[in-house]
């Protein structure tokens, strides 16, 4: 018969191995209620991304129906902005919203291409965008205005108020301009000069259209909430008041000219080849939910040509 202190060591050494054992269980059982949790989000994942490409082809047939009946003008007639187009899912929802894409201050019409593929500052827009800042209340906006077209042009010397890499190499952390077109307008939040509260103010009036150009602005879609958009296409001196008379005269049926726009309001000094009434650029947004997982969407159609065709979709804030 074994010693009495032999026996409780051999006591000791199971009940260590009964410990570790259930150790070791605890945490394989954790990793595998894990796993499956993680396959199981992807699967749903995968399954919203399927719906929400389902959601975004009936967008698309949604704004191609619409220019084909004329894509000569195209007013907010029928509804058809920000109504929701809903994929009826078996186990959830898929809604998609469309609206004119086009209005808004294109934040990469602040350059131009160069002959040597590049691109360059284009101060009308410039002067442009600084104007916009100054409707809305935003404050030093020509700096602003300066060193955004600082970040996407192709060169390094700052315009004047404007801001190139020595101004953000200095920071914490380092980092250089884009020299490139923005592909969101979030980019504008790095922008020398931009702060918080200039940028949620910025926010409703701003895109990032994949074109160096100048939107035009569909008078005919305009809101008169949206009327500072009109306003900067205005000589100085016009106010927000004035471009909002304009949007509050339109025809029930919208303007079928853009001469109609003057003529018909009596505004004087309005004139430019960035009012327009029809629309190229629409904007979408989709939200699915599926089996608790919510995913949201944001993208731009190209109606150009039709049928038209999503350009871009970016995943996440709407």
């Amino acid at each position: 018969m074994p010693p009495e202190r032999e026996r409780g060591a051999a006591l000791l050494t199971v009940l260590l191995l009964v410990a570790v054992i259930a150790v070791m269980a605890a945490a394989g059982l954790e990793k595998l209620r894990l796993a499956t949790r993680l396959g199981g989000n992807a699967v749903a994942l995968d399954q919203a991304r399927a719906y929400a490409q389902a959601a975004e082809t009936l967008a698309t047939m949604r704004i191609t129906a619409l220019l084909r009946q004329d894509s000569r003008r195209v007013t907010l007639a029928g509804g058809w902005s920000n109504r929701a187009i809903t994929l009826p899912l078996p186990d959830g929802t898929a809604v998609a919203r469309v609206s004119d894409g086009g209005n808004c201050f294109n934040l990469n019409s602040l350059v131009t291409r160069s002959p040597d593929g590049g691109y360059a500052a284009y101060i009308p827009a410039i002067d442009q965008f600084a104007r916009l800042m100054r409707l809305i209340g935003v404050s030093n906006g020509d700096s602003i205005a300066a060193a955004a077209a600082d970040w996407i042009d192709s060169d390094d010397t700052p315009l004047p108020g404007g801001a190139e890499d020595a101004a953000y190499l200095s920071g914490q952390p380092a980092y250089r301009t884009a020299g490139t077109l923005m592909a969101d307008p979030g980019e504008l939040r790095a922008v020398a000069g931009v702060t918080a509260e200039s940028y949620a103010a910025l926010r409703p009036w701003i895109c990032a259209l994949p074109r160096a150009e100048r939107a035009a602005i569909n008078v005919n879609t305009l809101t008169p909430e949206q009327a500072p958009l009109l306003a900067m296409l205005l000589p100085e001196g016009n106010n927000v008041a004035g471009a909002r008379a304009i949007l509050l005269r339109r025809p029930p049926g919208g303007y079928a000219k853009r001469d109609d726009i003057w003529r018909m309001t009596g505004f004087s000094g309005g004139s430019s080849d960035q009012v327009d009434i029809t629309s190229r650029w629409f904007a979408l947004r989709v939200e699915v939910n599926v089996r608790g997982t919510t995913m949201r969407e944001r993208g731009l159609i190209d109606a150009s040509a039709l049928p038209a065709r999503l350009v871009s979709r970016q995943w996440g804030e709407l």
